[in-house]
């Protein structure tokens, strides 16, 4: 294989349209909840994957879990927890059967955060899906996103 072989050409153009389309998405999202929420695209995510908990066995998640779920190193997600932290919507606490575990919730204020910013969240991934669709080299990954149905 060379460097100009048709194959590996395919390849790097299907993966910049699937960067492409990411960098649209997130962009447009955070825009949107910026401008309504002050909060970015990551916060939101990170919110949104710990207000999933539960008290149930293997309910909460260790931060390397959470790093992997919101797709940052774990200094940075560590970083991100303390900024929330810092602004009363997370909270940290000592694993009750492990004293070396610690986990973070979402507090109140955040969840009322979270439930204010899912509207504005939705509708502007549905803004930038729909406007990725009228682009013929988007058009293909905007219809895999659509047709799958993974679950919360």
């Amino acid at each position: 294989m060379t460097a100009t072989d048709p194959a590996l050409t395919a390849l790097a153009q299907g993966w910049c349209a699937l960067s492409a389309l990411h960098g649209r998405i997130e962009a447009h999202i955070e825009r949107a909840l910026q401008a309504e929420h002050d909060l970015s695209v990551r916060e939101y995510s990170l919110l949104d994957v710990l207000s999933r908990q539960h008290d149930g066995e293997g309910g909460h998640l260790q931060m390397k879990q959470v790093a992997d779920a919101v797709v940052l190193s774990q200094s940075a997600t560590t970083r991100l927890v303390t900024r929330l932290e810092d602004r009363g919507l997370l909270e940290r606490y000592l694993c009750p059967t492990d004293r070396r575990g610690i986990y973070t919730n979402v507090t109140e204020a955040g969840l009322r955060l979270l439930e204010e910013a899912r509207p504005t969240n939705d509708a502007a991934l549905r803004e930038a899906l729909d406007d990725a669709a009228k682009n013929p080299e988007l058009t293909p990954l905007v219809q895999v996103v659509e047709s799958l149905n993974v679950p919360a």
